[in-house]
């Protein structure tokens, strides 16, 4: 099920976070430490007017509304977005899995996180559990819809 993106919110908030180009998971973790009820949350986006490929991102979720503080890096609308969700942490969770993170592994980025073993695979990846794989293949299927409608309007 696709929540609605906040448009505004999402654009406020990157602005107050000094959100920056290719960098979904740090901007969605500061503006989940930034926002109070903030849920820190990673997936997949897909995007009109790309190769129609799933593209792994993070995103903050309040009131059941997705918040993307990368949002004005992206150069679309909330029409040409779609957000399928693999992994939702509270702050509360996210601050105590990246403490772990940077003591265990201090010398790997503790973003994305992934969650528990056993992993699945999608593509030629091996990533997250079975959540991750339903996310990506849900991401896929909005790919081919998107290519169908293109190949169509041709």
């Amino acid at each position: 099920m696709n929540k609605e993106l906040d448009q505004e919110l999402s654009l406020k908030i990157a602005e107050s976070i000094k959100s920056k180009a290719k960098k979904p998971f740090d901007n969605a973790y500061k503006a989940a430490l930034a926002t109070q009820g903030a849920r820190y949350t990673q997936g997949f986006l897909v995007c009109a007017g790309r190769q129609y490929k799933p593209i792994e991102h993070g995103w903050i979720e309040i009131d059941n509304c997705i918040v993307d503080p990368t949002l004005p890096h992206l150069q679309k609308n909330s029409q040409q977005l779609w957000y399928f969700s693999a992994h939702s942490l509270s702050v509360k969770q996210l601050k105590a899995i990246i403490e772990e993170s940077k003591e265990d592994y201090p010398e790997d980025d503790p973003l994305p996180i992934y969650g528990d073993a056993p992993y699945e695979y999608y593509g030629d990846v091996m990533l997250g559990g079975k959540e991750y794989l339903e996310a990506y293949q849900a991401a896929e299927a909005k790919c081919k819809e998107l290519q169908a409608i293109r190949a169509n309007n041709n």
